[in-house]
């Protein structure tokens, strides 16, 4: 879990279906040493698991991620030049509880990644 530590939830908007998110994120983190320790960057994995925690803070389950029809990073994100980000999710639950899901993370009219899959809960 990287909520807490990696990055924190500075505030949330939730409605039937959707979210949005402000989120700070913490530029002194261990994982900035190796990746990468003149230039950090927000690794890939860490942008997706901050969209399943977020997901399941608003569904009050934990997911598994089975299904990812769309990941794009678009736009890497240096936590020393910007260390507060904003999620936008929008999601929907099927009948066999599956979650289908869409979610952007950006900031200032910059998209840094886009996301389009199905998680399942636990």
């Amino acid at each position: 879990m990287l909520q807490g530590n990696f990055y924190n939830i500075k505030s949330i908007e939730v409605e039937t279906g959707s979210g949005k998110a402000s989120i700070g994120l913490n530029h002194e983190h261990e994982i900035f040493k190796g990746h990468f320790p003149e230039t950090p960057v927000v690794p890939g994995v860490c942008m997706m698991q901050m969209i399943k925690e977020v997901l399941e803070d608003l569904l009050a389950k934990k997911t598994n991620l089975v299904r990812a029809d769309h990941m794009k990073f678009l736009s890497v994100i240096n936590p020393e030049l910007t260390n507060s980000i904003q999620m936008q999710l929008q999601y929907t639950i099927a009948d066999d509880g599956d979650v289908f899901t869409t979610a952007s993370l950006f900031n200032e009219g910059v998209i840094y990644f886009k996301f389009k899959g199905m998680l399942r809960p636990e």
